[in-house]
């Protein structure tokens, strides 16, 4: 019998062997787990655009250019009347697109907004010399700003 028990006690301390060697093999690969994150892999290239046939799609303005072409034909508008003559011309937007091109074009100095209506800024809106000659249309404003102090 002793040889029976001597053999089991041999088995199990065989077994706590191999479960010390599992532990240390979980901790190893909780300790890989952790890094794993934090290991970047390089991106997959990005496939190569082919370039589109000759003359299979026309160029188009811009949406800017659009809204230029309607405000110089029909004068002021709201966004969603704009909106609609653009759509009339089979380009699909929205007033949100709209809005946006026009707010671009305002800080470019293209367009105004009065009364909730856009229209295009006139060209040279600014005060235009008698005679042509800046010098002295300043010189005559400058003078005649001081005279009435």
């Amino acid at each position: 019998m002793d040889s029976a028990v001597e053999c089991i006690r041999a088995k199990i301390t065989g077994l706590e062997a191999k479960l010390a060697d599992l532990r240390i093999a979980a901790r190893e690969l909780l300790a890989l787990e952790t890094l794993a994150p934090n290991i970047k892999t390089a991106p997959a290239p990005k496939p190569k655009r082919r370039p589109k046939a000759p003359g299979s799609l026309p160029a188009r303005q811009s949406i800017g250019a659009d809204i230029a072409d309607v405000l110089s034909q029909h004068g002021a508008f709201p966004v969603a009347e704009i909106a609609g003559h653009i759509e009339a011309g089979d380009r699909a937007l929205n007033k949100r697109s709209v809005y946006y091109a026009q707010r671009d074009m305002k800080k470019q100095g293209r367009a105004k907004t009065s009364g909730g209506k856009w229209m295009l800024a006139k060209a040279g809106s600014g005060q235009v010399p008698p005679d042509g000659r800046t010098g002295e249309f300043e010189q005559s404003r400058g003078i005649a700003a001081l005279t009435s102090l």
